[in-house]
């Protein structure tokens, strides 16, 4: 590859906070990191902000990378081979950009922000680097206005980890046959086991299966789901439209298809991993407390609930609260509190019935910040507001999880309040995308709005 094919990627802070390791990315290409950049690490590394973590790996990873380099070097680039996976690793060079010494002639940007001087950065490159694409990559879509309007020519955010281009092509973790399913479904060999019918047919008829996927048709005459998939056939299990949509747990009916779908998957046993997706109001919340309700309490098939939930100004606003841990958290989870006045708002003494079954239930609050380091046992840990959080956080969280435990995730993709996370790059929808295909897990987009007519026509129309 000649030099005008190679690029140039400028790195911003966010950057390696979102992928510590993401300067190993970029595969032949050479990439630069300001001074500035190493200055905001070395200000979040020891602050007690969630990122620090991840300054410290990205600074540690950097150290090992140029630990023997001279300042020559450093300012030429060290070559970046041998590093990263062994079919995609780095073969471009990593430079370290000492912007703090440019020339103020040189400078767009007269003010001394740490943004204003990393574009800096990218708009000298650019000058000095005419024959080479330089991009600079942020998270931040602000600071991505500021770069194109003081003339750098290509901005991008970090695409590396995105692995859908659209969020439109989100796997919904059902499939919609038009018409009758029958019409279109002749070669099915279909067997009795026990109280379920099994239908094995070949996936040339249904191409898009992937497992614990279910099945509908428009005429709203069969329903099935996925149970097992080979290379050429799916077996899947008739769970019949009336018998799907009679399941209740704790009380709650579900109220249209994609709600008995849920609630299917939420009370299945085998499935460690439950993604619910929608808009406000479509009763996710509340789908997830009524089952993990009806597991603990009334099946005895889980020790306790563990709650949790990302906020974005938790890490710094949940010390000034009063009280202790769960009574911190209370503000943060009402919707869980919400959700149980709605199952025993019928009862006589609607305060003494919570009372009873947060004891009963050993219903637990937490805080997100809290779950590294846990292992959590035969409990059911259900994450709200799950949109605001990277993949790696929810690795984290996931990673937390040991035998018998089931993890109930819950968000909105339309309202995320991170300022570096999109639809596309939210660690929601990473996590359905790769547990797509893994046995454990199901996921349900729920999308119906079903809490009162006025909010199912301010979600239509405002």
């Amino acid at each position: 590859m000649t030099q005008a094919q190679s690029k140039i990627y400028v790195l911003d802070t966010n950057i390696l906070l979102h992928e510590p390791l993401a300067f190993l990315s970029f595969q032949e290409h050479d990439v630069v990191i300001p001074m500035t950049v190493l200055e905001e690490l070395d200000h979040i590394k020891d602050s007690k902000k969630d990122v620090a973590r991840d300054a410290r790996v990205s600074i540690r990873a950097l150290e090992n990378v140029l630990a023997d380099a001279s300042p020559e070097q450093m300012a030429v680039g060290v070559m970046l081979a041998g590093l990263g996976s062994k079919e995609h690793g780095p073969s471009g060079r990593l430079r370290i950009y000492t912007d703090l010494l440019m020339e103020p002639n040189k400078q767009v940007f007269t003010s001394n922000e740490n943004d204003n001087r990393i574009i800096n950065v990218a708009l000298d490159l650019q000058r000095s680097f005419p024959d080479q694409a330089v991009i600079l990559v942020t998270k931040d879509i602000n600071m991505r206005l500021k770069a194109k309007g003081a003339g750098m020519q290509y901005v991008e955010d970090y695409r590396t980890d995105q692995l859908i281009d659209d969020i439109k092509y989100l796997s919904k973790g059902f499939i919609k046959v038009p018409g009758r399913f029958w019409d279109g479904v002749t070669d099915v060999d279909s067997q009795t086991e026990g109280r379920d019918t099994v239908h094995r047919i070949a996936l040339t008829q249904l191409p898009e299966l992937y497992i614990n996927a279910f099945i509908i048709d428009e005429a709203k005459e069969f329903a099935g789901v996925v149970e097992l998939i080979d290379d050429t056939h799916a077996e899947i299990v008739d769970l019949g439209v009336e018998r799907l949509m009679a399941r209740q747990a704790w009380g709650v009916h579900p109220k249209n298809i994609g709600q008995a779908m849920a609630l299917h998957a939420l009370l299945d046993p085998h499935i460690d991993l439950c993604i619910l997706t929608g808009p406000a109001g479509s009763g996710k919340t509340l789908l997830a407390l009524a089952a993990a309700l009806e597991m603990v309490v009334e099946k005895n098939m889980y020790d306790k609930i563990i709650v949790t939930r990302s906020t974005p100004e938790i890490a710094e606003s949940i010390g000034f609260l009063p009280g202790t841990e769960e009574e911190k958290m209370a503000p943060w989870l009402s919707a869980i509190t919400d959700s149980l006045e709605v199952l025993h708002g019928q009862d006589v003494n609607t305060s003494g019935s919570l009372s009873y079954i947060m004891e009963k239930a050993n219903i637990q609050f937490k805080s997100v910040n809290f779950m590294r380091g846990r292992s959590i046992q035969n409990a059911i840990v259900i994450l709200d507001e799950s949109q605001n959080l990277t993949a790696s956080q929810l690795k984290t969280i996931i990673t937390r999880c040991g035998e018998g435990t089931k993890l109930i995730v819950g968000g909105n993709l339309a309202q995320i309040d991170s300022n570096y996370l999109s639809a596309v790059t939210s660690g929601l929808t990473y996590l359905v995308e790769k547990f797509k295909n893994f046995s454990g897990s199901s996921t349900m987009m729920l999308d119906g709005v079903v809490r009162s007519r006025l909010a199912e026509f301010a979600e239509k129309s405002l």
